[in-house]
């Protein structure tokens, strides 16, 4: 299943284990403040939401941790008193801690939900009819509700060449895998993590859908990491990846289109409880104008500020608020 529990490092996780974000067997503390300020711009407070407390969570992976500060930001604009709690270590408890009230808004993925929340094997693979049936299983079998779905984002699963290896074998979709195989095997290497490597919708998936077989002994299995500069140098000639990582774009890989859309949606959208939507259905109207201009290409360039270039997470997505006129920054 997959869970995305290690993506692009544990981002501040030593700091925020210290502050009691992450507990041992514990269960999750109830969050610190939001950690920069911000006032209204395009999103105005709402009095329904005055002095609500909503605590806003994410998993531990840079566009997650992104995400929710995206989502803390549109909140206290709104009016609402936030909770931080980000960088919760693995999907499944990022969910049980979204369903056991311990946070109250988590930025998900419809793949995500419907594959590893909900045991479904096969992935649908219109992004619309994906959304319906997971919003449809999450509100009957688990009481969450989907809010503010975004298909200009698909954070989904990818094979990427660097631009050498683009040139020289031509390759430029999926399909083109199989023609690599059969006539330059010497180049037909794969750089893969553990997880996809074994998984139905990972490389199995992908040798029995474009009809080709890997040589066992050319399938590198690395940190997922590591897998995108392993591509970029030519230690491998595909390499998996994610697509809004920013180091697609630092590192100038060429991701191959997936022309036979074998791999799962990926859309991101707002998860709440249902009852707390129904209670506050403001939230909904507070993220749909962010869902709307966020977008794979958005959301690379974010990430690449933190990956690449550094940049804390927090400032990152503040300034993109303000750039977009959702907010303002005080004293600027």
């Amino acid at each position: 299943m997959k869970l995305r529990t290690s993506r692009r490092g544990a981002l501040k996780l030593a700091s925020l284990a210290m502050t009691g974000v992450l507990l041992s067997g514990c269960g999750l503390s109830s969050g610190s403040s939001v950690p920069l300020a911000v006032e209204p711009g395009s999103i105005r407070p709402v009095p329904e939401l005055e002095g609500v407390t909503i605590t806003v969570g994410s998993k531990n992976f840079t566009e997650q941790v992104v995400l929710g500060y995206i989502a803390q930001f549109a909140l206290s604009a709104g009016g609402a008193e936030v909770r931080d709690l980000s960088s919760i270590v693995g999907s499944s408890t990022a969910r049980n801690a979204l369903q056991s009230g311990q946070i109250d808004i988590l930025w998900d993925y419809t793949g995500t939900s419907w594959i590893s929340y909900n045991g479904n094997n096969d992935p649908i693979p219109d992004a619309r009819a994906q959304y319906e049936a997971v919003a449809k299983q999450d509100l009957e079998r688990n009481g969450v509700a989907w809010t503010a779905i975004d298909y200009n984002v698909d954070n989904t699963y990818a094979f990427a060449v660097n631009q050498d290896a683009a040139r020289r074998l031509g390759v430029e979709k999926l399909s083109d895998i199989s023609r690599v195989v059969a006539e330059h095997p010497e180049d037909a290497t794969f750089c893969v993590d553990t997880e996809f490597a074994n998984r139905n919708d990972g490389m199995p998936g992908v040798e029995q859908e474009y009809g080709f077989t890997a040589d066992k002994s050319k399938v590198k299995t690395l940190t997922e990491g590591s897998i995108y500069q392993a591509t970029a140098n030519g230690t491998c000639t595909f390499g998996e990846v994610f697509t809004t990582d920013g180091r697609i774009k630092a590192l100038d890989l060429k991701v191959l289109e997936d022309d036979k859309l074998f791999f799962p949606r990926y859309n991101i959208g707002v998860t709440t409880r249902d009852e707390l939507l129904e209670r506050y259905p403001q939230i909904t109207a507070i993220f749909e104008p962010v869902s709307a201009v966020l977008t794979n290409e958005e959301l690379v360039r974010l990430n690449a500020q933190v990956d690449v270039d550094g940049r804390d997470p927090a400032d990152v997505a503040r300034d993109w608020m303000a750039e977009k006129g959702f907010v303002t920054i005080p004293g600027r």
